[in-house]
Parts: C-alpha cells; sequence; structure tokens
C-alpha cells in the first residue's frame, strides 16, 4: 500500500523547542523571499525556446548526475538510465521504465539532500501525496509527465511561480549566447544571465583544449596564438558576455594555484602550451598564471571571481572514455589555499574593486585556511557550502566553522549551482531554513539578540547574493 508522503513544516529545525521556536519566527522572514540564483547550470535554451520539458525522466533523472551516481554505485547502468555515449545517439530506453528503475531504487537516497530536494519537488511542484516506490513510479510518471505538457510547467512560467529574481546560467568562451540574446530579445521580464567559465581554453589538459582554441579564434578574429591575441580573445568575450547580463566569472581548476610571472615568462610558457610541449608542471603554471591573468581582467570590466577548485574530474576513467565528463565520477581532493593564492593577492589583494569568492570541497581548510583569508582580504568572500557539502549537515558544518573569523558578511549567502531547475526552490529552502536555525541557537545562547539575527537572516537569503555578485 502506498505511503502518504508529507513535508513536516520544522523540518530541518532545532530539536529543542525553545530553540525551535526562535527558527520558526526567523524563517516566517525569509520564507517568501525571491530566489537569487546567482550561479549555476541551468540550461538557457529552456528560457529562450519556452518549450514544454518532455517527460518526467528527461527532466528529473538524465541530467541530475547526484541521481545516477548512487544508482550507479548500487549496479544500475547509464544505459538503463537512458543515459548516452559520447558521440552516440541516447540508447533505445523507455522513459517509463528509466523512471521505474529509479522508483524501485529511490530508498536508496533516504537520509541525502536529493531525497530533500526531490521530496519538495514532488509535493509543493507537482502537487503528489503519496512516497516515490515501485508501487507508485507510473502514478508519478504519468502525473508528472501530464502536467509537464501544460502552459503552468513550461521554463518561464516555473521560473515565475519560483518566484525567481536572476538567475545564471554559465557558458564558455566559444558559446554563440543565442539563448541569451533571445532571452533578451523576448520581452520576457524573467532575467536570465550568463557568466564566463573559460576552462575550456585555459586548461591545456582538456581534452577539448585543442578544438576549443580553434573556435576561440573563430568566434573573436584574434590570434589565439599569440599571447597578446589570446589574452584579447578573452578580453573581447568578457564583454560580450557582459552584453548578455553577466556579472561573474567561474574558474574550475583542480587546484586553487595562482601565479605571478613577468610578461615574457608569461609569454614562453603559453608558447609551450600552443606548440603541445608542455609538462604537467607548465598546465598547472599556465592554469595558475591565468587565475591572475583573469582579475587582472576584473579590474578592468567588473566581473566577480568565482573560484572552485578541488575537484579529480572524471575519476572513473572508463565512465569517462564512454561517457564524457559530468557523469557523477568526480571526486574531493585536499586543497590548499594559504600559499596558492599568496601571488594573486600580493597582486591585487587589497585593491577593493576586485571581488574574488572562494570555494572549496576540503571542509578541512574552512576554519584554518579560508575564513582568516576571507576574514582579512578586502577581495575576498567565501562561497557558500559546495557541491558534496551541499546538505544540512555540510551548511552547518560552514557556519559553524567559518563565522567566528569571518562573520557573515564575509560570506555571499546561499547559491544552487545546479542543472536541475525544479529543484532550485528545495534547494533554496534548505539552506534558509539552516541559516535560521543556526542563527536561533546563537539567539538562544545569548550570543546575538533576535533582532539582529532577523536581519542576518535577510541578509543572507537575499541581500548578500545580490550584492556580492554585483546584482543590485
Amino acid at each position: 500500500m502506498a505511503q502518504n508522503l508529507t513535508l513536516h513544516d520544522d523540518r530541518l529545525f532545532p530539536a529543542d523547542p525553545a530553540v525551535r521556536a526562535i527558527a520558526r519566527r526567523l524563517y516566517a522572514l525569509v520564507k517568501g523571499l525571491p530566489i537569487i540564483s546567482p550561479h549555476g547550470h541551468t540550461d538557457p535554451s529552456w528560457f529562450a525556446g519556452n518549450e514544454a520539458f518532455p517527460n518526467a525522466t528527461a527532466l528529473l533523472l538524465q541530467p541530475d548526475h547526484y541521481l545516477y551516481r548512487m544508482l550507479y554505485s548500487q549496479g544500475v547502468t547509464l544505459e538503463q538510465l537512458g543515459i548516452s555515449a559520447a558521440g552516440q545517439p541516447a540508447p533505445d530506453v523507455d522513459p517509463r521504465e528509466a523512471w521505474r528503475l529509479l522508483a524501485r531504487n529511490f530508498h536508496l537516497f533516504r537520509g541525502t539532500p536529493s531525497s530533500t530536494w526531490l521530496n519538495h519537488v514532488f509535493t509543493q511542484v507537482f502537487g503528489l501525496d503519496v512516497k516515490l516506490s515501485a508501487e507508485t513510479a507510473d502514478l508519478y510518471f504519468d502525473t508528472i509527465t501530464a502536467k509537464l505538457a501544460t502552459e503552468e510547467f513550461r521554463p518561464r512560467a516555473l521560473f515565475e511561480r519560483f518566484n525567481i529574481e536572476v538567475i545564471a546560467t554559465t557558458e564558455s568562451p566559444v558559446d554563440t549566447l543565442a539563448h541569451h540574446e533571445a532571452i533578451r530579445d523576448s520581452g520576457w521580464k524573467g532575467k536570465v544571465i550568463t557568466a564566463y567559465r573559460p576552462d575550456a581554453v585555459i586548461d591545456p589538459e582538456h581534452e577539448n583544449f585543442r578544438p576549443a582554441m580553434e573556435q576561440f579564434a573563430a568566434i573573436t578574429g584574434e590570434d589565439v596564438y599569440s599571447w597578446r591575441g589570446y589574452l584579447n580573445a578573452h578580453a573581447k568575450r568578457r564583454i560580450d558576455f557582459k552584453a548578455v547580463g553577466a556579472t561573474s566569472s567561474d574558474h574550475g581548476h583542480v587546484t586553487a594555484a595562482t601565479a605571478d610571472l613577468s610578461p615574457a615568462e608569461a609569454e614562453a610558457l603559453f608558447a609551450r602550451v600552443v606548440k603541445g610541449t608542455f609538462t604537467a608542471a607548465d598546465a598547472e603554471l599556465f592554469r595558475a598564471q591565468m587565475l591572475t591573468e583573469m582579475a587582472g581582467m576584473s579590474l578592468e570590466d567588473g566581473l566577480v571571481m568565482q573560484i572552485h577548485p578541488g575537484s579529480f574530474r572524471n575519476h572513473n576513467h572508463q565512465i569517462f572514455q564512454r561517457y564524457g565528463r559530468d557523469k557523477g565520477a568526480d571526486i574531493p581532493l585536499r586543497t590548499e589555499y594559504v600559499h596558492a593564492l599568496k601571488p594573486l593577492l600580493d597582486r591585487y589583494g587589497n585593491d577593493p574593486r576586485l571581488s574574488v569568492i572562494l570555494f572549496t570541497l576540503d571542509e578541512t581548510v574552512y576554519a584554518r585556511e579560508l575564513a582568516p583569508l576571507a576574514g582579512h582580504y578586502p577581495v575576498l568572500k567565501l562561497g557558500p557550502a559546495w557541491w558534496f557539502h551541499d546538505s544540512p549537515e555540510g551548511m552547518m558544518r560552514f557556519r559553524e566553522q567559518t563565522t567566528e573569523t569571518a562573520g557573515f558578511y564575509n560570506t555571499v549567502g546561499f547559491n544552487d549551482d545546479t542543472r536541475a531547475f525544479l529543484s532550485i526552490p528545495a534547494r533554496h529552502d534548505v539552506a534558509r531554513r539552516v541559516d535560521c536555525a543556526f542563527l536561533a541557537r546563537l539567539v538562544a545562547e545569548h550570543r546575538i539578540d533576535e533582532d539582529d539575527a532577523a536581519e542576518v537572516a535577510v541578509d543572507l537569503a537575499y541581500h548578500l547574493p545580490k550584492r556580492a555578485y554585483k546584482l543590485d
């Protein structure tokens, strides 16, 4: 028999009744605030074309590597979920059968943020009131797919229903930005902006570096194989990105290393990169130098820098070879920041025109490195708990380990950093609840008063992300 599905009003709040009451009052102030989504990976074509999403599997399962990494760990193949091999057509898998497979295995997600997010989507977006299981799989698939065919569930309608004030997607330097131009010129009032993610033409070890460089040359008209032309190409593309709303760049390097080479040294290093005669050390040094170059460009064009280091991408070589990137096989690394960032900070760390937002997958550096750095340098802010730590426990650990040194106002509130569009309200709701729970504890311990906690709660949910990403 199907079991009822409900969301408890006090979910994620403290168990102690007195502290929980404070959390409730704080949450009431932020629950209905507009969503600021300043960094993420939704597809701009959704909002440009405003076409109906095809079915439950295509929207909720197949784009979500959080789901299929867990399923894969339990013996479910990506082919069974309808995931295409690189360069190949989609396997002949009935979307309903793929959904049934998720439903039979949904118990695997108990206690994970994926379960929290999806149950929010199921109840609050689609009005489902029974748990997903093998028994209810077809009910879910039919209900969700039928609703997706209606006008109320098209991308722009959902954007407005979710009370999203602004959402940022992320594009590479070789993207034409045609979808963003179409959104801008459509007359629709929804604010969808982009962010400049130049990794494909900055990482010489990226498998698509050479073809990306060819595209980079074609789209900019610059000689990208000369050092000056290469830098000019970046500057041009950043202007193009700003024209469709970009306020930030994003850099997903393996480490947080930066460098500050002389012009002659940088040019010689670049020559080795474009000739293909570089070593692994050269590749790391080039990525490091380019972070400093990007910081210099940010002084000119005002883009906020985001640095997302510390992921061993594509750890499962067989999955990478068959399916390509972003298939749930990325693993966090130990990451060092104090020495790594010093060259960039020595050059630009005291310039108030620059803003750099730091993220980490290494929680051991919160209190030891990141909070002290952001608590001193005016250019630095701390991004929220990220990726594997984007969970109630991860968010709480972030607040507990950074607040004593960096405070709240050297952080940037929350960003959802997701491809899963329908989970965005759920993710922001989790962040707001956790922040209110943390603040409620401080109030209960008489460390701050409730009026101050209320102001902080609103700032974390709304004002800080707008300010940090220059969205005011």
